[in-house]
This record gives structure tokens, sequence and C-alpha cells, in this order.
């Protein structure tokens, strides 16, 4: 086990490498550049800049010299830890995306949390009570949560929230909590504000796991080995849980891996509704503006962090499925 985690920490720094200039290079295929989006945002304003004054700027930020010298500029700030400096914000990237990633990952295991809490004893009522009453309920209401978008919930939420309750769901943290330093008091407000964007970011996948698991596990229910096993009498509750229960969760455990890039991807609507200070709406904006840098990082940190899911749901992945094995 421990050779093949070391061999996958090794592969794992030449892809890397790869997808950070692949990044770099995609972030940079647009026409123009920081500059460009800058000036066209002065000019919106009734104001312009001269052809001296950006040329200015773009040598202060370095976007005079060629692409592979700013590319090598940046991949060797952050292997040395400096992620560069974001042109929009005027600060650190490591600063900007720091608290941004925590929150992330706080959000992300808790829509997953939700989801596996949700999705599995309905996924096992729907197998074991196929073509119930309950199963064609649940069946119907799963549809309708893959079929309604994110943010169209998180509208209808808001509104329910708003009108009848008073409360504001809009953010992570209250007004005075905002740039407040942690202290139980700001850790209780997250996890009240937690509660909207868990549901509405867990629905959707608990949705799809429901259909995947009660396949999975009505496959399970008429393999011999059920059979043989309920005929030795063991009890039904324990039969499913011990064996088919088991086998079918495999996609539970695969979830880790993904659940990180499809919040940042996936639902970047969905925050910028909320308001969720995650890195979803800086990446959104700064591609927008193309602040190489930060875009970059947040990418290349993302990517970092679903390699080490994926890492985590394949080891657990053999620990809960004896018919998978590990390549040493």
């Amino acid at each position: 086990m421990l050779n093949y985690i070391f061999k996958r920490m090794l592969s794992a720094i030449p892809f890397m490498f790869m997808v950070s200039l692949t990044v770099f290079l995609l972030i940079q295929a647009p026409p123009g550049d920081f500059v460009d989006s800058y000036a066209a945002m002065v000019a919106s304003s009734g104001e312009t800049l001269s052809p001296d004054q950006m040329a200015e700027l773009r040598h202060r930020f370095g976007l005079d010299q060629p692409m592979i010298v700013q590319y090598f500029h940046w991949i060797t700030g952050v292997v040395t830890g400096d992620f560069g400096y974001s042109f929009e914000w005027q600060s650190p990237v490591k600063d900007l995306v720091g608290e941004r990633i925590g929150l992330t990952l706080i959000l992300s295991l808790s829509a997953m949390l939700f989801t596996w809490a949700l999705s599995l004893p309905i996924g096992i009522y729907s197998a074991v009570k196929r073509y119930s009453i309950g199963d064609y309920v649940f069946t119907f209401v799963g549809f309708i949560g893959l079929a309604v978008p994110n943010f169209l919930l998180a509208l209808v939420m808001m509104f329910i929230a708003q009108k009848y309750y008073g409360m504001d769901v809009t953010g992570l943290f209250s007004s005075e909590f905002q740039n407040a330093p942690w202290s139980l008091a700001r850790v209780a407000d997250l996890g009240k504000h937690l509660i909207i964007p868990m549901i509405i970011m867990g629905a959707a996948s608990a949705a799809g796991l429901i259909r995947i698991l009660r396949a999975n596990l009505i496959d399970q229910l008429y393999m011999p080995y059920v059979v043989t096993a309920r005929s030795k009498g063991l009890s039904e509750t324990k039969l499913l849980l011990k064996y088919p229960v088991r086998i079918a969760l495999n996609p539970f455990v695969s979830s880790i891996g993904w659940i990180l890039p499809s919040l940042v991807s996936g639902a970047v609507i969905t925050s910028i509704v909320l308001n969720l200070q995650t890195v979803g709406p800086m990446l959104f904006q700064s591609l927008m503006s193309q602040d190489i840098y930060l875009s970059g990082t947040i990418l290349l940190v993302v990517c970092a962090l679903t390699v080490v899911g994926t890492l985590i749901s394949d080891i657990l992945l053999v620990i809960l499925d004896p018919r998978i094995r590990l390549e040493q």
C-alpha cells in the first residue's frame, strides 16, 4: 500500500507540471491581456488610457515579456510558495486564495456528507422495495432533482427563507463576522449559513447517486453469493449491509475525487447567486479579467486537491471492495 501511494505521488509531479503548462496556455489563449481588459473597464466609466500608460502597466506586470518567460516566472514561484500577484485585486495570490480554498473544502465536504446521508438510505430502500409506491415517489422526486438547475433551486430557497422566515441566506458569514478573526462564534455563524448551500449543492448529486445505488444494488441482490448467504440463514439486514450494499457503495467512495472540481466548475452560477466566498466566483472573475496568476493558481490548486481526492478514493475502494486490488 505504501509503495503504491509513493508511486502515485511521484507520478503526480510530472502530471501537475503538464497541468500547469496547459492551464497557463489556455488562460493566455484569448486575445488581449489584463491591461486590455482594464482599459475596457476604464473606458466604460468614460475615461481612457493612453498607449504609454498601457505600455507602462504591461511593463509593471511583466506582460510585455514572452509567454514562456511569464510561465517560468510563475511556476518557479509556485515551487517556492510564491503564487504571484493578482493584477485586479492588487494583492498576493496566496492571501486571496488561501481562505477561499478552505471555505470551498468545507462546503464540498458538507455537501458530500449531505449527499451520502440522503442518497444512501433512499437508494437502499428503492432497491429493496423496487416498484413500490415509495420507490416511484423517490424516483419522481429524484428526476426533479436532476432536472432543476441548482441556481434556480437557490433562488427559490432564498425567496422562501426571506419571505417566510426572515433569514438572510446569502454568503457564508453574517456581516459582523465577514472580516472578523476566527472564533467559536464565527464557526457557529458559518455552520448556520452552510445549511442552504449544502442542500442546494448536494441535491442534484444525491438524486444521481440514488439512481446509481439503486441500479447497482438491484444487480447485487440476485447474485449467487447473496442467495447462498440467505439460504444459510443469515438475517436479511445483516446480509444486505455486509455484502451487496458494501459492493454497491463504490460510486459513493468514487465521488470523493470529483466533488471539489464539480463544486468549483459546475456551481459557479449558484455561488454567484448565493454570494458565496468560495473560489468559483473568484475564478470566474479572474478569467473574465485575464488575471493570469490568480486564475492559474486556483485551477492548479483545485487540480492538486483532485489528485489527492482521487488517491484517497482509490485507497478506500480497495478497503471497501475485495474484488479491487492495487497494482504495485
